[in-house]
Formats: structure tokens, sequence, C-alpha cells
């Protein structure tokens, strides 16, 4: 970490709320103190993604990755800390003092920056050769597929050749080693065979991030060959699950709309038809990355997903994650064409702009896809059609939203109003329907009965303890002035827990507060972050009142104390006296914590 005072550090982070970042790329939703959403790093249906405006930071009960704003911006968008310090900075316009980077974030970033040059270089080198005599064949490619000149380069469409190394070589001979070249994603290096190229004899297509700068590339063979589409690995610069193709134009177009497509020939194609807010994923299905990034630069979607079985269930697959994220999505109908490609190409600009503002509700598409899987001609089909149907209408949180879609539903299908609500309000009673969204719903429970009871082993137990203590003094400050006299920093005894549990104790010391944010700030480390981030977002359910409050403190923190007296009597030395007297003190404080009753009067 390059040097910063803990004050400016302190300054920047506690003027960027980390709801409100976050919130710029993930929809999140209010649920009692906290807010949830989809995680955006990994992929999942239920929102198990925490934001707590209190402690000032994330985490995700399903994969575990949590920290602070500057841990989410490093996560998300790839940024060492000196960059994300500066992002926020700019964002609450502070002027950051000079500093120098460490070695280590020199080295990064020295890395990305070659990298980056490296494909910039490739780049051109693939656009020069498709005008050369061994890119015709290319060319040809391109021309057949109707571009025009100025679209191949406004894509910076290119050729690679048809010998395995000659990119390889071409790079040599611009320096780069071979240490470099290994990690740009173009070349392999082998021992025997030498460096030889991931692309050779096809018709190339730059990808650029929204800064527009040229991080992978996808190629399609010419001829026979397997397979038909290649991609870049991902690489330093690129992660395929977050970058969108054409995103660089599409931005510009300052639309608050994107067509959403399946491939390269399809944006193309659509942007020389004059529909220059298209982009496409890299051949990978839509992730929660992809929507939230769409999220960032506009809020409406249209679907122009091929129309064979595989798009529609790519479509089906889409619609819930860009409706997570919080996009209006609608569906575009592109029969009797399989794409928007041979459409344009069929029937032109204008009867697709006219499919566009004719394109389906997307939770009607859905529903559409549903009924081919029923037989409606049969009663007892058709009542399991229904129960599909209002099974998905409860998803919906508004009543106002349900109700609309049961009306649309009811119009469509001949059903009558009432019967579907009442059926979609069945299985709302019988799901819960409208009940809250907590930590406990999504992180696997530490159940209370006669005491907090171990997990698979002693160990995992004692973190566990260690871990709701910590959490409870964070989101209980009350709590901290019952318990100083009985517990210490050096009662926490699992690795991370003792520095967290010194610093916090020092904060309350200091200020009467706890500021865990800060805490997270100390550590460089990304994994370490999301450790810290676990250590003070653990809870159990099980406790219903008061009584079960001072039951499973008190408990917590015999466990703790037991656990601290027993490690120093197997480290101290049998002839220290003064040791000795420690550990016979401690254990009659124990005795002592035992028989107390604490009282919870601020527990609500």
């Amino acid at each position: 970490m390059p040097y910063y005072s803990d004050d400016i550090i302190e300054e920047v982070r506690s003027r960027n709320d980390i709801v409100d970042v976050i919130g710029q790329y993930v929809h999140l939703t209010k649920k009692g103190s906290s807010y949830f959403g989809l995680c955006p790093f990994h992929n999942e249906k239920t929102g198990s993604f925490s934001v707590t405006p209190s402690k000032q930071m994330y985490y995700c009960f399903g994969c575990g990755k949590g920290g602070n704003v500057f841990t989410f911006l490093q996560e998300y968008e790839n940024m060492t800390f000196t960059e994300a310090m500066q992002e926020l900075a700019d964002r609450s316009g502070i002027q950051l003092p000079e500093t120098e980077m460490t070695s280590q974030q020199k080295a990064r970033s020295a890395k990305r920056d070659k990298l980056l040059e490296i494909n910039k270089e490739a780049a051109t080198y693939f656009y020069k050769m498709l005008h050369t005599d061994h890119g015709a064949i290319a060319l040809k490619y391109f021309e057949d597929r109707k571009l025009s000149p100025e679209t191949m380069q406004k894509f910076g469409l290119g050729y690679s050749d048809k010998y395995s190394n000659d990119l390889y070589k071409y790079l040599r001979s611009k320096g780069y080693t071979d240490d470099i070249l290994k990690d740009s994603g173009l070349v392999t290096i082998d021992e025997v065979k030498g460096g030889y190229d991931k692309f050779w004899n096809r018709a190339m297509f730059p990808i650029l991030d929204a800064n527009s700068k040229v991080i992978a590339f996808g190629g399609r063979v010419l001829g026979e060959g397997e397979p038909k589409y290649l991609n870049s690995p991902e690489t330093d610069i690129f992660d395929k699950s977050r970058n969108l193709y054409g995103l660089h134009l599409a931005r510009r177009t300052r639309a608050d709309k994107f067509i959403l497509c399946e491939g390269y020939m399809d944006v193309i194609a659509l942007h020389q038809a004059g529909f220059d807010n298209a982009v496409a994923s890299l051949g990978t299905a839509l992730t929660s990355g992809h929507a939230n990034l769409i999220k960032r630069f506009g809020k409406d979607v249209y679907l122009s997903y091929d129309s064979d079985g595989a798009g529609r269930k790519a479509a089906l697959r889409a619609i819930p994650i860009l409706r997570a994220a919080g996009i209006t999505c609608k569906v575009i109908d592109m029969n009797p064409y399989k794409d928007p490609d041979e459409f344009i190409k069929n029937l032109g600009a204008e009867e697709y702009q006219k499919r566009i503002d004719n394109a389906q509700n997307s939770f009607m598409y859905t529903v559409q896809m549903d009924e081919v899987d029923f037989d409606m001609s049969d009663p007892e089909s058709k009542t399991a059609f229904y129960k599909k149907v209002a099974s998905r209408i409860v998803e919906f949180p508004e009543e106002i939203e349900r109700n609309n879609y049961i009306e649309a539903v009811a119009s469509k299908y001949n059903v009558g109003f009432e019967n579907l609500r009442q059926m979609v309000n069945n299985i709302g009673v019988r799901q819960g329907m409208g009940t809250k969204v907590n930590a406990d719903e999504v992180e696997p429970r530490t159940k209370l009965k006669s005491g907090i009871q171990k997990k698979a082993s002693k160990e995992e137990g004692m973190k566990t303890s260690q871990r709701l203590m910590l959490t409870w003094l964070v989101e209980r400050p009350e709590l901290y002035q019952m318990i100083k006299d009985y517990i210490a920093p050096e009662d926490f005894t699992e690795g991370i827990y003792a520095e967290v549990a010194k610093v916090l104790f020092e904060q309350f010391q200091e200020s009467g507060m706890a500021n865990p944010a800060k805490i997270v700030t100390m550590f460089s480390e990304n994994d370490e972050q999301s450790q810290v981030a676990e250590i003070f977002n653990t809870n159990v359910s099980g406790i219903e009142d008061t009584r079960d409050w001072e039951k499973a403190i008190k408990e917590t923190i015999v466990r703790i104390k037991e656990n601290s007296l027993e490690q120093r009597r197997k480290n101290m030395d049998a002839n220290d006296v003064n040791a000795l007297n420690e550990i016979i003190k401690s254990k009659k404080m124990i005795q002592e914590l035992s028989r107390m009753n604490f009282s919870m009067t601020f527990v609500n």
C-alpha cells in the first residue's frame, strides 16, 4: 500500500457512503438495517450480498467476499488500492497528496500497462494484416457479411495470418519478452516448440473495455476448423464476466437503453444499421457482473437473442438476472430469422425498429415460454400452467405489480382475475410472501439451545464464539462497558481475530465507538479483508428475547475466557509464579462469570 496517512485514508472512506457507491453497481433493496442484492462476485438467484450502513461494510453470505468501500472497488473494478483511493477522492472532491507506490504496486501497474500495450500492438497488427494479400480471405468474409469499410475500421476488424507464430515473431521484434507474452493470452510458450499464436487464420474482433482500451480478442475460424469462435483467455486485464462487446461505443450514445445480443456480428450489424446502443456478452452466458455493468450506463434492455431453442433458453436465463439488477427488460421477436444480423439483411433497419417498438414484456415472454410445456386443452395441465404462472407472479414484492401481472395474464389466457389472484395469494402464504430477508436466512445458522453449540471441531467452535463477540461489540457498542472488565484482546486467540480485537478495543477506549470499516483498511490483502468482514457479520438464530441475549453473551464470554486460560496454561513456564497466579485469578473470574446475571436493558 502506498503511504497515505491514516487520517486521509479515513477521510476518503468516510466521505463515500458505501451504500451509495455499491448502489451504482448492484441493485440494492433495504431489508431491516441492511441492504441486500445479488452478489456481483458469484452467480446466485437469491440475494445474499449485504451492505450495512452502520458498519460501512459489505459481506456476501454466499461466497464470503467482503470488506469496505475500498475493497469493493479493488475487487469489482480490479483496481489497486491507490486507484481506489484516487477514484473515491475524486468522487468526494478530496485532493490527495502526492505519494509513491510500493514496489509491488509499481510492478502490478507496470504489468497491466505492458499488457495493454501488447494488445494495442496486436490490434494494429491484425488490422494491417486484413489489408494485405494474406488478409484477402478475411476481407472477403467481412465483405460477404455486408460490412462497409467504415464499419470494419470502426470496430478495428482484422486478420491473424495462417502461420501459427506470425504474431509471436512480430511482438518479439517489438522487444516484448516471453514472460510477458505468456501472460497476454495471445501467445503460448512451449519449451520444445517455442512460441506460437493463440489465434491464426482467423477473422479478428478486438474486444475493448468501457474506456476504449483493447483488453482481448475474439477470432472466427476461416474455412474448416474448431472451435468456430475463439476468445482470449482471462488475464490480468480481461474478465469476460465483467465486459461487454461494443460497450465502448454504445455508452457514447448516452442512451438509457441497450440492445443485448449474443454475438459479435449481431452487434456490428446493428451498429451499421444505426442501432449504436447494441452490446453482447463475450462467449459466456449473461452474468450479474454484466447486468451491473449495464446498470451503470442504462436502465432498460431489449433482448435480441437468437430465435432458436438455445436463444430462448439464454433469454430465460438472462431475464431474472437483469430484473434482479433493477433493469427493465423487453424481448424483441426475431422471427422468421435467427438473429439480428440475418433480420437486418433481409428486412432492414426500419422493420427492426418496429420490432423494438413492439417488444414483449419480459415476464409475459417467460409466461409464453412456460405455456409450451403444457397441454392447454387438458384441464389438469391447464391448472398446472396457471399454478406455475402464479408462482412467478408471487415473486414480485409490490402488491400493485402483482395485481398488474395477474390482470395481464388473466386477460391473455381467459382466466378469472379473482381466481388467479387467490391462487397467487395461496402460494404467497405457503412461501411466506413478504417476510424479510435477513442474514440468518442466507447464512448457515449456529443454533442456540442450552448454550452456543460446537461446530464440527473445537477450533471452529471457538472461532465462531470469537467472531460472535466481535460482531456483537460492533452492533451493540453498549456491550463494551459490560464486558471490558472480563475479557481483553489477548483472549482472542484465533489468528487475525486477535489483531482485530486489539484495534476494536482501542477504538472503544479512545472514542467509545467502533469503526469496523477502518479496521478493514489495516489489511492489504483482499482475502484478509474478507475475513474481517466475516468476523463482523456473524449471527446466530434462536435468540428471542432479553433473557436469551444475556445467556448467549455470558456463555460466549465464558467460552472465550476458558479457551484463553487453556492456551496460557499450555504455554506457561511451570516455574513462573506470576503466570500461575494470573491463571488462578482468571479461573476464579470464570467461576464468578458463570454465576453472574448480566443486565441487558439496552436490548430492543
